[in-house]
């Protein structure tokens, strides 16, 4: 086995959306990134097709907006239906939110990989290896190590890193190196997604950006928008196996134009991919062993019915990748990853139950049950649908004077900045960041916390208020909420989650000590007093 001479900061297996999102934003924080990947070149069909709006809010960090609008769109209506087209559930998914996105937006995932395969490419401290497949990991006291092989030449390989992060898809060897099991929660169902790309939109019987749950018992069938290409918009169909009907009979292009028969024609699409998928509910016991890692579907799997598979494992780069960083530049001790579990694993599990409660709607192909279930939606009797979850755990305030709204997203705003539109994300650069409705004076104590955590204030002005200080919001979507939950002051981690609030302009300083206190065991930075 050949010795590399290679070092980095950190080894990214896999090279998918997560593992390349990760990568992207651990290069611009200045460190080294390795990613191995098996394939020489990305599988070039659709996958995934959804993006809530929080992490499209995190993608557009990344300055590739005019890329990412030529290949998402905002979704519209997402209906709910019985055989007789009955509404059971409606949500809308073009409701505006606070990150000032769509609350759930359509992407063609292949066009997205390459856009970030692009970006990755430009960036000298990016190593990829591709066509190379990891045949061993481990870790030492300083350090990890990874062994591949190049599946061209046979040769083999060692490369290392300070970390080591798996998002090498569900079957990965890296949660496998760590002997973390599956722990399954008990949903199964076999579904055939098609892809078509129409000729012309208008001859579809669902138009638009619309989505619709059909919830026939006959033949339960999912239909989404799946993002757009040059200018031409995708559609999706998944349809669930029935008891009496094999896997294999499924697979077959002529099966899928007979499902596709009563929605579209093969004279009016073209049929891109025809694939069965076994949709489970799985979430790894464990996500970490000391200095390895994982992420994405190394460590979740979940029904598809919300659309949050590739959001999860979104979260979970944009999570780490702060973390790590702090790490890297002994800004934290490593004992700062054990909130990577901590908070990642119960979000999730709240995200996987959510698409489990979805599921259980959708997948009953018996009649006289799903007639039961129709009852209870139009008497409104059903289960009411859970709350989309957020952090619970980790790194939130718990003093109760300051920890309204801890856990939840913070708002996004964008502000004219002589004369140019400029994002807040584009004015925070990834860091904590202290969000005031009021002017607020710093005592010597704050200035010093403040460059200790390295956290930038951001006093909020109203839109027609002129002021030399202060950032104007173009249309008062932060001010808003911060009159609307009566606080004045909202304390914000780097990946846009509130860790604490001031109801009054005076409590920020024991916001910022609060935070201190809680850091202190992950920091060389001493508790105040």
């Amino acid at each position: 086995m050949e010795q590399s001479n290679h070092n980095f900061d950190v080894i990214i297996s896999g090279f998918g959306p997560v593992g390349s999102v990760l990568a992207i934003f651990l290069a611009r924080q200045g460190h080294k990134v390795a990613i191995f990947e098996r394939w020489t070149e990305r599988y070039p069909l659709p996958r995934a097709v959804c993006i809530d709006h929080e992490m499209l809010r995190m993608l557009r960090t990344l300055n590739l907006d005019h890329k990412l609008n030529d290949i998402i769109h905002a979704g519209g209506t997402y209906d709910w239906v019985n055989s007789n087209w009955q509404p059971l559930v409606k949500v809308d998914w073009g409701a505006a939110t606070i990150s000032q996105e769509s609350n759930v937006n359509f992407v063609h995932q292949p066009s997205l990989e390459k856009i970030l395969e692009e970006e990755i490419k430009t960036m000298p401290n990016i190593q990829l290896f591709l066509g190379y497949e990891v045949l061993e990991v481990g870790q030492e006291e300083e350090g990890v190590y990874l062994s591949a092989q190049n599946v061209e030449t046979q040769n083999v390989k060692t490369f290392y890193a300070q970390y080591l992060v798996g998002a090498d898809g569900a079957n990965s060897l890296i949660r496998q190196s760590i002997t973390s099991q599956w722990i399954d929660k008990g949903f199964e169902a076999d579904w055939l997604v098609v892809d078509v790309l129409p000729h012309n939109p208008d001859d579809l019987k669902i138009k638009g950006t619309a989505a619709v749950q059909y919830c026939n018992p006959k033949r339960p069938t999912t239909i989404v928008p799946a993002g757009k290409k040059e200018g031409r918009y995708f559609r999706r169909w998944e349809f669930m196996r029935l008891p009496h009907e094999t896997k294999e009979e499924m697979q077959t292009e002529a099966k899928a134009w007979e499902l596709l028969s009563d929605w579209i024609k093969p004279e009016n699409a073209t049929l891109i991919r025809s694939a069965m998928y076994t949709f489970r509910s799985l979430i790894a016991e464990r996500w970490r062993n000391q200095r390895i890692l994982i992420a994405g579907d190394a460590c979740h799997v979940m029904p598809p019915f919300m659309g949050q598979g590739m959001c999860a494992g979104f979260r979970d780069a944009w999570n780490l990748s702060w973390k790590l960083d702090g790490v890297l530049k002994d800004n934290y001790s490593a004992n700062i990853l054990e909130t990577y579990t901590r908070e990642r694993k119960p979000h999730v599990e709240d995200v996987i139950d959510l698409s489990m409660y979805m599921g259980r709607i959708i997948c009953v192909p018996d009649e006289e049950k799903a007639q039961q279930r129709d009852e209870k939606f139009l008497n409104g009797t059903a289960e009411p649908m859970p709350e989309f979850p957020i952090l619970t755990d980790g790194l939130i305030s718990r003093t109760a004077k300051l920890n309204t709204l801890a856990g939840h997203i913070a708002p996004h705003g964008i502000f004219n900045i002589d004369g140019t539109e400029t994002r807040l994300d584009q004015i925070v650069k990834q860091q904590f960041v202290l969000l005031t409705s009021k002017t607020i004076e710093l005592s010597h104590d704050d200035t010093e916390i403040l460059e200790q955590l390295n956290c930038k204030v951001v006093s909020i002005k109203h839109n027609d208020e002129i002021t030399e200080n202060g950032y104007q919001e173009q249309d008062d979507n932060i001010y808003n909420f911060m009159n609307e939950h009566n606080v004045q002051g909202v304390l914000v981690r780097p990946d846009f989650y509130i860790y604490g609030t001031a109801k009054q302009i005076a409590e920020v300083s024991a916001l910022l000590k609060n935070l201190v206190q809680d850091l202190a065991q992950y920091t060389l930075i001493e508790a105040a007093t």
